[in-house]
């Protein structure tokens, strides 16, 4: 298979997983040979290879196969071929999802115990806003993505974050549910910039079932934050992952917020909290 034939079956594939995953996961792939049936890939780092490969591995096999080459499987390695990722033929989601690694270096934010749907006042001008919450902590299949919760200091929005992470946990210990600030969001991405890990940082946030950030309003004008911002959201929900954000505002009411995300965080449900009525 030559490097032209591949040029077209990327293009095919810009078409299939989105123009954001593609540049992502995709574009730094490097095909290093196609032989006895076998397309072999280099990769940048083994995280990212078993990602693709339990990821996307079978619309590539597809697509080649499409473009007239005689694909079996495909496989992945790392620059030097001296690491191979782990064979479909095997199962990999928990290679490719270290929880414990995870855990350790994206610890988030702590949670707060007090803060359960028990001690949430609900009220009514905040029914809409509860039930919303308690249908995302219930898990299952996404239901509107992502959760927008905005409104005023002390009305509940981080509460009823912490409620959802809380029951989320009980529900599905095994479930990887992130929580943490926009500035923590910020933080991170900009360490990992100076430490030149960005790659880790994208696989690392990027493998999280549920991600929850709070106060986005944090990162309106931080433009290179709000770029991996804008991907990693695009890249969760491409992959079913839920996503529950908070602000202080509207998401058309935050200034100096690229449009494009303020487009994405109205995409879901917006509900805002309410002081209630005692």
């Amino acid at each position: 298979m030559t490097n032209e034939t591949w040029g077209q079956v990327r293009e095919e594939l810009i078409k299939r997983v989105g123009k954001n995953n593609y540049v992502t996961w995709i574009e730094p792939l490097r095909l290093a040979d196609l032989h006895e049936g076998v397309a072999r890939f280099e990769v940048p780092t083994v995280f990212f290879g078993d990602w693709v490969q339990r990821n996307y591995a079978d619309h590539i096999r597809t697509e080649l196969v499409s473009a007239g080459a005689s694909v079996d499987r495909v496989e992945f390695a790392l620059g030097n071929g001296a690491v191979p990722v782990a064979s479909p033929a095997k199962p990999v989601a928990k290679a490719a999802r270290p929880r414990a690694a995870l855990a350790e270096d994206l610890p988030g934010a702590p949670l707060d115990a007090r803060f359960t749907f028990d001690s949430f006042v609900v009220g009514k001008p905040n029914e809409l806003a509860h039930a919303a919450a308690r249908r995302v902590a219930e898990g299952g299949p996404v239901t509107f993505n992502p959760l927008f919760l905005y409104g005023g200091v002390g009305l509940g929005k981080t509460h009823l974050m912490h409620a959802i992470a809380h029951e989320l946990h009980k529900r599905s210990p095994g479930l990887s549910v992130l929580y943490l600030s926009a500035e923590q969001f910020m933080y991170r991405f900009v360490q990992a910039l100076r430490e030149r890990q960005v790659m880790d940082f994208k696989s690392l946030f990027r493998s999280v079932d549920v991600l929850m950030v709070d106060d986005v309003q944090f990162i309106a004008g931080k433009d290179s934050t709000q770029e991996e911002f804008f991907h990693t959201f695009n890249a969760l929900v491409d992959l079913n992952k839920q996503i529950v954000i908070s602000a202080d505002r509207a998401p058309g009411e935050i200034k100096d917020l690229e449009d494009r995300i303020k487009s994405r965080l109205q995409c879901g449900l917006v509900v805002d909290l309410h002081p209630t009525d005692y």
